[in-house]
């Protein structure tokens, strides 16, 4: 596996970054060849799988993207969202989608998951990227590639907030395919995340098989 070992300081702090600072113009990292921005959604959820994305941009496409008020897709609406990942698949170079399915969840722990859904889509890149801009604080086990942890990467760096919102808006979509056969649950409102009326439907209806069973409010009492 190749590592980079990225100035703390720098990588990890959580003061917001002006619209000119994101991370791939600052001087903190001195990349040569292309990048890749790695992101999952679906952690925190209680069905379905967590899926991640990796998005390659060349670079003529990060000025266009930064006028396009991209941002971390948590805090875009869901039409917006829709709109700009049909922007991003136009101006990537590459992007896939990895996920780790419920079963995989319960069975290595939502973080190893996690990064087994991250490293899936990374490998699926036909274009090979220079490095890997991994949101987070943890390394992709047993990858080929060098790669940077970047703790709130998706609003510090443009290839990141890109694979947000490519994850997010495939997950939004596949757990609004899903929520058909568990109308119970009102999936396609909460997508999969443990809102009050979605903990009240496990405690009266029990979980369903796309929900983690090793997650405690899915698990029967």
């Amino acid at each position: 596996m190749v590592e980079t070992q990225p100035t703390p300081a720098s990588v990890s702090s959580t003061t917001p970054l002006g619209e000119s600072s994101w991370w791939e113009f600052s001087i903190g990292l001195d990349i040569h060849g292309l990048v890749a921005g790695v992101d999952e959604v679906g952690r925190g959820a209680l069905f379905g799988p967590v899926v991640a994305a990796a998005v390659i941009l060349p670079p003529v496409a990060l000025p266009q993207l930064m006028a396009l008020k991209i941002n971390d897709s948590k805090k875009l609406s869901s039409s917006r969202r829709t709109q700009l990942a049909q922007q991003i698949a136009e101006l990537a170079l590459d992007w896939k989608i990895g996920y780790a399915a419920t079963a995989e969840i319960d069975k290595l722990n939502i973080l190893q998951a996690t990064l087994l859904a991250m490293k899936r889509a990374i490998l699926k890149l036909k274009v090979q990227p220079a490095i890997c801009l991994v949101d987070g604080n943890q390394m992709v086990k047993d990858l080929n590639i060098p790669q940077q942890t970047i703790v709130n990467g998706d609003g510090r760096s443009l290839n990141i907030a890109a694979a947000s919102i490519m994850a997010k808006v495939w997950r939004d979509d596949l757990v609004l395919r899903l929520a058909s056969k568990y109308p119970m649950y009102e999936i396609e409102n909460n997508k999969g995340y443990g809102s009050p009326r979605h903990l009240l439907a496990l405690q009266k209806y029990g979980p369903s098989p796309l929900h983690r069973l090793s997650f405690r409010p899915c698990q029967l009492r």
